[in-house]
């Protein structure tokens, strides 16, 4: 793994390690010369390391500023960082200096990369006849890939001679039936109703090879504790399955008397010490400049397909979810589906070498079936991809972690970290830790029972050994079942610990007792700090905060201890004394911005409920106070200073609404940004912060449990980059409003008046820090999000709010050969805005392969480019973006070459790829044009980084979405195969591919790209759907400027306006609405995101599929 890569944790990627910052590991072991692929210790596969560019091949010109990739052969094994070198108790090693670090410098070729091909000399694909590589499709076989279906060898079956060191899951021994006494004191058990997830699937996608899989698992016990869950069925009769002996644990023996107290996920909340000026190990300054290039230009032509590539309809297949969202909950809403045939069936080349001495009569999976990427148009299924199903048995997959909250990339681990460099395939996880769930079990217990080596939580993926004993299935230590564990508050019955909730269930909450506090939990503190200068007052966005929270205040989440405050700042800083008794607030003003100080520190943080009536006065009089204020500064710098010195005895959220550049005082920024060189065919400049000093403020508010969240409302360049920082190290949320106007831009005011209602009244968690765990010989190296990284595997989150997702890369450290399974466990550890303690647990099960085609078989498509995206964010920011964009095309490009190369077994014509990564080129493609790492085209700098912000910080689900929109066509919706929702009809268009040949001047098409929609209107659009869905006679009477459907009383008003509404409730934020027309300016914002077609800066899809297969065949 090149640690001058993507080892970045907090916004370096210097290769430096520190002991309480960005890089996880504290010690770098580095690998000794001579070390190849025959040794244990592999180096981890890095997408994102830097290529050396190749030398111009023929037919290439040098044109545009699309940089290709070098040949495969150019992949270099480097150094690899080790993980979790001390114990989570001890002290680390050592800690870095104070002070800049080296920046990592890509190394150069003399020689130029090759170029774009010209359009005319574009070589023709092979000609087809069919949108299929095969020749004569026959009619499809029945599929017969079910787990232990047949008995066919299918290549050398593991060895059993020796007993696996993976649990049997849940085995229980036959015993002796005891009485069941009463229950014990202090257990009580309830299940919550939070917004989510249905029921875990009772099938399996996946195949194994017979004598391979997972050992049997012990009989589920029917259970009703959750509403609206199907029971897991009646256990089956007979004696339970016989076990091998079991290893002696090692370590002291176990003993039955009471375990030590347990150790919260770290120093509880960071309620302990708090190393003075912890930022000092954090670096402080990113990668340097680069320089800028030439203007772009808009759009060219389209060229027209050429033959074999035209485009076949495929008939369209309604689905009940959003399609970017059905992705990943796919699985749970249906029942999974056994891999279907190919036509034809698969011939010697589909068969992946595990498979070659099988008969060619025998069934390819549907994940390995093989695409020829230049051939098959129609890549976009009329469903959406759901996330695949992990080859487990079918009890173990029916208790496996819902996708929509824990993804890995590879469903199937890699046995060797070389097996995984193989694959040139990224490992890492995706979490959406604390999702809105309609339905998580919560615990109340006493007794927590954990690992007492490794302090895992148990879950359902233990091994019980008999009633008093559990083997637990991340370090392989066995433990005792605490008495108070055999009563099950469930079936109300004793002695069948298997049965429990936690057992039961991979996503669950405990109410934590006393042990896992240092301190009383905090109250629910919110503190608003608003920017009140002339420009923010010509925006008119007090007005519209003010009423929000006027209306919302009574549904903060909190309880009889919630607090508020209030400060706004310009050129001086104002505070207001809210204290119960007054008959009026009273503004107290700071001038000295220099050094700040508090005016009357115990009044400024009140009690909601005991001064809510003044609240509310302060609230009505603030958008009249500064009415004809002239004041053009902003402190920002001391205003962040001195709601940080009001939080830091309490903790809790700071809410920052700014409207321009910091130009006063401490934090005072300049701009950096030149609009003439936006659409630069070069690097970009300015991605990393101009100063430290808001990520070093971000990390005091982090060690003093506040969370810092930054409304940023303007016209004008506002240095995003720099002002990010005080939230992206805090765990706080970003939300960017460009050009708002509270006249002027309609639709981003409705962006934000929505934004900001789901903001104030959903539920928060307060002092949190979260642990990944994973099975032994796997190790976690960088994470990704809005965090600060308090140890080698421990996120500190003052705030945690249930739409931030997080990303973390792993690698193979040890051999896996003697495991048939590993698990992943997600702690997150927080205070409730009611004042409890609470620990919500995500365990996630997933096979071990030892076969190169059975890792392909597991790609995630959508989890690899999810962690891509945010790799290239990284690498971005700590190299160049010219970096970032040749190191995500080298992942598409090593991919397939490997798979091309190791996983068929005789070579065909073509770019060939597994089914289950046709789409992987797209998607790479996609972000290649993404508002994040985009050249060639105009994007403001402010817009560039919050995209890449959004790419670290959305959920997979919604990331997707911003990467490659869906597109659908709207004025021709009808009921044929719509959803029925609370009595409402959802229409169920099908998804179209991002080409302008798809669209119509004669249609209406509706384009959702996650954070905005468009609704494109034809030239020639039917006049029935202008007058009953827009209310206009005529296209020229379409307005310019329009944002909002009217409530039309026809038919097609209301399903156009029921699927939208439909499409909006499926994400907690809020897309804006666009109505656009040929001539509307927004409308190359609308033809960027058409992503297959080529501009005069990018390529075309089918230009870029040439360009990987030139690149493979070198």
């Amino acid at each position: 793994m090149s640690t001058a890569g993507f080892n970045s944790q907090n916004g370096t990627g210097t290769g430096q390690t520190y002991a309480n910052g960005p890089s996880q590991n504290p010690v770098t072991l580095q690998q000794p010369p001579g070390v190849g692929y025959g040794m244990n210790h592999q180096p981890a596969y890095n997408p994102m390391q830097a290529k050396a560019p190749a030398p111009p091949g023929p037919g290439l010109y040098p044109s545009g500023p699309f940089q290709p990739v070098p040949p495969v052969g150019s992949y270099q094994p480097s150094p690899e960082l080790s993980s979790y070198p001390s114990a989570l108790g001890q002290p680390l090693l050592s800690r870095p200096l104070v002070g800049g670090h080296p920046s990592y410098t890509p190394p150069l070729s003399a020689s130029p990369g090759p170029r774009l091909p010209p359009a005319q000399a574009t070589p023709p694909p092979p000609a087809v006849t069919s949108a299929s590589y095969y020749p004569n499709p026959p009619q499809l076989m029945a599929p017969a890939w079910h787990y232990n279906a047949a008995a066919t060898s299918m290549g050398p079956a593991s060895s059993m001679s020796t007993p696996p060191r993976g649990p049997v899951a849940n085995h229980v021994n036959p015993t002796v039936s005891l009485a069941a006494p009463s229950p014990p004191p202090h257990m009580s058990y309830s299940t919550a109703q939070p917004s989510g997830p249905g029921v875990p699937p009772t099938s399996i996608h996946g195949y194994t090879q017979p004598d391979t899989g997972p050992p049997p698992m012990n009989p589920l016990a029917s259970n009703t504790y959750q509403p609206n869950r199907p029971p897991y069925g009646a256990p089956p009769t007979g004696p339970p399955p016989t076990m091998k002996s079991t290893p002696p644990p090692t370590g002291p023996p176990v003993t039955s008397g009471t375990p030590p107290p347990p150790k919260a996920d770290g120093d509880v909340a960071g309620n302990g010490p708090q190393a003075p000026n912890s930022y000092n190990h954090v670096d402080n300054r990113m990668a340097g400049p680069t320089q800028p290039g030439p203007p772009g230009r808009h759009l060219g032509h389209y060229p027209s397909l050429p033959p074999g590539y035209q485009n076949t309809p495929t008939p369209p297949a309604p689905s009940s979810f959003h399609p970017a969202i059905q992705a990943a909950t796919q699985p749970f809403i249906q029942g999974a589906q056994p891999y279907q045939q190919p036509p034809g069936g698969p011939g010697p080349a589909q068969l992946s070498p595990s498979l070659a001495a099988m008969s060619l009569q025998s069934n390819t999976p549907e994940a390995l079936r093989v695409v020829n990427l230049l051939q098959e148009r129609n890549l976009l299924p009329p469903n959406p991809v759901p996330a695949p199903t992990p080859c487990l048995t079918q009890d173990l997959q029916k208790l496996n972690c819902s996708p929509e909250v824990f993804r890995c990339t590879l469903t199937s681990i890699p046995q060797t970290q070389s097996l995984l460099n193989k694959a040139k395939l990224p490992l890492g996880l995706l979490l959406h830790p604390f999702k809105d769930l309609s339905q998580l079990p919560v615990v109340t217990s006493s007794t927590i029972v954990r690992c007492r080596s490794c302090r895992t939580y148990i879950n359902p993926f233990v091994s019980f050994l008999d009633q008093r004993r559990w083997k637990c299935n991340l370090c392989y230590r066995v433990n005792d079942v605490p008495e108070e564990f055999m009563y099950n508050p469930v079936s109300r019955s004793y002695g069948e610990p298997h049965k429990r909730p936690e057992v039961q269930n991979a996503t669950i909450e405990f109410i934590a007792p006393s042990e896992y506090m240092l301190r009383p939990p905090q109250p629910a503190v919110y503190l608003f700090v608003l920017d009140v200068s002339h420009n923010a007052v010509e925006t008119g966005y007090l007005t519209v905060f003010c009423q929000l929270l006027l209306d919302n205040i009574n549904a903060l989440p909190g309880d009889s201890r919630t607090k508020v405050g209030f400060i706004t700042f310009d050129s001086t800083i104002h505070f207001y004394n809210l204290q119960e008794g007054l008959s009026q607030p009273q503004m107290l003003i700071v001038s000295d911005i220099e050094d700040i100080f508090l005016p009357t520190p115990d009044s400024l943080l009140v009690n909601l409920n005991e001064s809510k009536e003044l609240v509310q006065d302060l609230l009505k009089s603030l958008p009249n106070l500064f009415e004809k204020t002239m004041e053009t500064q902003s402190a920002l710098g001391s205003a962040l200073q001195a709601a940080f010195k009001l939080l830091s005895p309490s903790g809790g959220r700071m809410s920052v609404f700014q409207t321009q550049l910091p130009n006063l005082g401490v934090g005072a920024l300049q701009s950096r940004e030149d609009p003439n060189q936006r659409a630069s065919a070069k690097d970009v400049q300015h991605l990393s912060p101009a100063t430290d000093f808001y990520k070093k403020l971000a990390l005091d508010c982090s060690g003093q449990q506040v969370a810092v969240d930054l409304f940023l409302l303007s016209a004008q360049y506002c240095d995003l980059a720099s002002l990010g920082c005080i939230s992206r190290y805090s765990a706080g949320s970003v939300y960017y409003y460009p050009s708002y106007h509270h006249q002027h831009n309609p639709a981003q005011v409705e962006h934000f008046q929505k934004d900001l209602k789901r903001y104030l009244t959903r539920k928060i968690g307060f002092e949190a820090v979260m642990r990944i765990r994973c099975t032994k010989g796997l190790s976690i190296h960088t994470f990704h999000g809005n965090f600060f990284v308090r140890s080698t595997d421990l996120l500190s989150l003052p705030n945690v709010n249930p739409d931030a997702g997080f990303a973390v890369q792993m690698s193979i450290e040890e051999n896996l050969d003697d495991m048939q399974i590993v698990s992943f466990q997600a702690a997150l550890l927080y205070t409730s805005s009611k004042g409890e303690r609470r620990i919500r647990v995500h365990t996630m099960c997933l096979p071990v392969v030892n076969s190169l085609s059975d890792v392909f078989a597991g790609a995630d498509v959508q989890a690899i480019t999810g962690l891509l995206a945010c790799m290239a964010v990284d690498r971005s920011v700590t190299a160049s973006l010219s970096d970032a964009r040749d190191a995500m095309t080298n992942a598409a490009i090593d991919s397939l070459s490997s798979y091309r190369q190791s996983a068929l077994t005789i070579q065909q014509p073509g770019l060939l790829a597994p089914a289950c990564l046709r789409l992987f080129p797209l998607y790479v493609l996609a972000l290649l044009k993404q508002k994040a790492f985009r050249t060639g085209t105009s994007t403001r700098l402010d817009d560039r980084v919050f995209a890449m912000y959004q790419l670290k910080y959305q959920p997979l689900t919604f990331a997707l979405l911003m990467i490659h929109p869906a597109l659908y066509r709207v004025d021709d919706l009808n009921d044929e195969g719509a959803l029925n929702i609370n009595d409402q009809t959802i229409p169920q268009p099908r998804v179209l591919q991002l080409s302008v040949e798809k669209l119509s001047r004669e249609g209406a098409f509706l384009m959702d790209a996650g954070i905005v929609m468009y609704l494109w209107i034809g030239r020639n659009c039917q006049p029935s759907f202008l007058s009953q869905v827009l209310g206009v006679p005529n296209y020229a009477a379409v307005p310019e400027k329009l944002h909002l459907l009217p409530e039309l009383d026809t038919a097609e008003s209301q399903r156009t306006r029921a699927f939208i509404g439909w499409l909006r409730d499926q994400r907690p934020f809020f897309p804006s609405l666009h109505i656009i027309r040929d001539e509307s300016q927004l409308k190359p914002h609308f033809m960027q995101n058409m992503i297959e077609d080529r501009t005069e800066s990018a390529l075309s899809y089918y230009e870029f599929l040439l360009h990987v297969q030139q690149q493979i065949s070198k």
